[in-house]
């Protein structure tokens, strides 16, 4: 059977996430009298960073709720235990201002989307929540593209796990041999959708490379030809 359709990472795949993300701190570091506190904003990204992946595994792992995990990220960041819920929430949505401030689609994403409307079917599953990435798309101008978007919060279970693909191939009543997985994580999304039955494609924008059992791009300039040419990338293709 050919590819009917393509599941979207959101981002750093169609979105500028580390680009927004790295101005949104700058501005709320300088905004927050925060900025003397660290030695670089990147220092500041880094630590928010690491927070946000142990914290993310809490909510993967261990039952903690979606916004129990990141006000504790805020606090964690402070170093503000005492913080409350309120006063955590409130800090997050200055942070989140600014980072939003910043949001930008890269260069290639809305060319490919586009060129690949006719022919494919289109969706989203992502490791956030329906409100943050439903109103994301919707601001950066490409909600409609998309039939079902897909989140993690609202699942339940996360990315690389198979039940979340499975999920999102299921809102699009189509079979996972039917479907291919775009994302910028070779591990969690490329690796994660083909050990779930779909075809990943590791979209590697920094050509980091070394990993040839995966389907590699490094622009999503290259997706069209390489989505026609064959659904499973080897011999020629029969999609008309």
């Amino acid at each position: 059977m050919p590819i009917r359709a393509v599941l979207w990472d959101i981002d750093d795949t169609i979105f500028d996430y580390a680009g927004a993300d790295h101005a949104g701190m700058e501005r709320h570091l300088e905004a927050e009298g925060l900025a003397e506190g660290y030695g670089s904003v990147d220092q500041a990204l880094a630590r928010w960073k690491e927070l946000t992946r142990f914290h993310w595994r809490r909510f993967e792992t261990d039952g903690v709720g979606f916004e129990a995990q990141r006000r504790d990220r805020v606090r964690d960041f402070l170093g503000v235990l005492g913080m409350s819920d309120a006063e955590a929430d409130e800090w997050f949505a200055r942070y989140v201002a600014h980072y939003e401030a910043a949001w930008q689609l890269f260069p290639d994403a809305l060319p490919v989307l586009d060129l690949l409307a006719a022919d494919f079917r289109h969706g989203v599953l992502s490791n956030s929540s329906i409100h943050n990435q439903h109103r994301k798309l919707t601001v950066l101008g490409v909600r409609d593209r998309f039939e079902a978007v897909v989140c993690a919060a609202e699942l339940g279970v996360a990315k690389p796990q198979a039940a979340a693909f499975h999920a999102a191939c299921e809102a699009l009543a189509l079979p996972p041999r039917d479907v291919a997985y775009v994302g910028d994580h070779p591990d969690i999304d490329a690796e994660g959708a083909g050990a779930a039955g779909l075809t990943g494609i590791w979209l590697d924008r920094g050509g980091l490379g070394g990993r040839p059992e995966l389907i590699r791009i490094t622009g999503l300039d290259e997706l069209p030809a390489l989505l026609r040419r064959d659904t499973r990338f080897g011999a020629p293709s029969t999609f008309r």
